[in-house]
């Protein structure tokens, strides 16, 4: 199943509690995620940012949400427990507990609608920390956190620019194209110094390879290099020609890269012969360079900020 939103793990976490005990928060987490049989893979999903899981998060804006509305409270740094108002409300065996279910409460309605300035003020609730409120949450979804609101917004951006890159790339000429491959390549890591890799492209001459590149800073071994600025599918007897290449040069690593896409043939072909070519079509191309700022450059950088429990121990 996907990651819940943390809507549904309300009600959960607050029957989770229905003991009277107190509860750590990490303890938690993880008695839920069994109760949601979430698999490894969707344990381990990160937020976009990669600062927490995407679960963790969810559950702690949950926490959150139920805190403000007064059914839980904080008992202990790290720890909380059920208040009467939450057994009063479990008491009435609520099929489900969410925003509109919240709003009846004074405190909950005051808490989404103070407004601080957006983004800053948004913090993760995975550490021990309580986000505090902002515009942001005013206006959030019923099944969105602010980290997902703000996930979207970056998804949507970086969709948009990758498709601006690409097109840009496809525009360019073969020569600007090959300068790009090694530009990214370097920057991954790979080719040495941006000077050996230069020298390196298009000197091989054979009729399947477009360049030789080293694939650490010692020259240890290389890699073969394809670049087609293609506006078709790349299919399968364009891969066996650059197998073929590969053979010739008794070499066993390759990477075509283009700025279209590939056939399913060409891709399975890529899988079951014994070089270890790797196949980069023009979005993973894009992906890349975004990544490895190649042909983009930042414009501004906001920070996440969560409150610092440390700093408030011994006080």
């Amino acid at each position: 199943m996907p990651v819940p939103d943390y809507e549904s793990a309300m009600l959960p976490l607050l029957l989770l509690t229905s003991d009277g005990a107190e509860h750590r928060f990490r303890d938690a987490v993880e008695q839920l995620a069994t109760q949601f049989e979430l698999t490894d893979t969707e344990r381990g999903e990160m937020l976009p940012s990669g600062t927490a899981p995407l679960f963790d998060n969810r559950v702690g804006w949950a926490r959150t949400y139920l805190k403000q509305a007064g059914l839980l409270e904080s008992s202990k740094r790290g720890w909380f427990r059920i208040t009467d108002r939450g057994r009063k409300i479990l008491a009435g065996n609520p099929s489900r507990i969410d925003i509109g279910l919240l709003d009846q409460f004074e405190e909950f309605r005051a808490f989404r609608s103070r407004k601080r300035e957006p983004v800053s003020d948004v913090v993760s609730s995975t550490s021990g920390s309580d986000p505090q409120g902002s515009h942001v949450i005013q206006d959030l979804p019923s099944d969105q956190t602010p980290e997902d609101l703000l996930a979207a917004a970056y998804r949507r951006l970086r969709r948009d620019l990758e498709i601006e890159l690409i097109e840009q790339v496809k525009a360019a000429s073969p020569a600007f194209f090959e300068r790009l491959v090694i530009d990214l390549l370097v920057a991954m890591g790979y080719g040495g110094s941006r000077q050996d890799a230069g020298r390196a492209i298009g000197k091989s001459g054979d009729g399947g390879i477009d360049g030789i590149i080293k694939e650490d800073k010692l020259g240890l071994d290389v890699i073969y290099v394809q670049a087609k600025r293609w506006e078709g599918t790349v299919g399968r007897p364009e891969i066996q020609k650059f197998a073929g290449a590969l053979q010739g040069q008794r070499a066993s690593k390759g990477v075509f890269i283009t700025t279209s896409a590939f056939t399913r043939e060409a891709v399975e072909y890529a899988q079951i012969i014994s070089s270890k070519i790797i196949l980069v079509n023009g979005q993973q191309l894009a992906g890349l360079m975004v990544d490895h700022n190649v042909g983009v450059s930042i414009i501004g950088m906001y920070e996440l900020k969560r409150l610092d429990n440390d700093y408030f121990e011994g006080e």
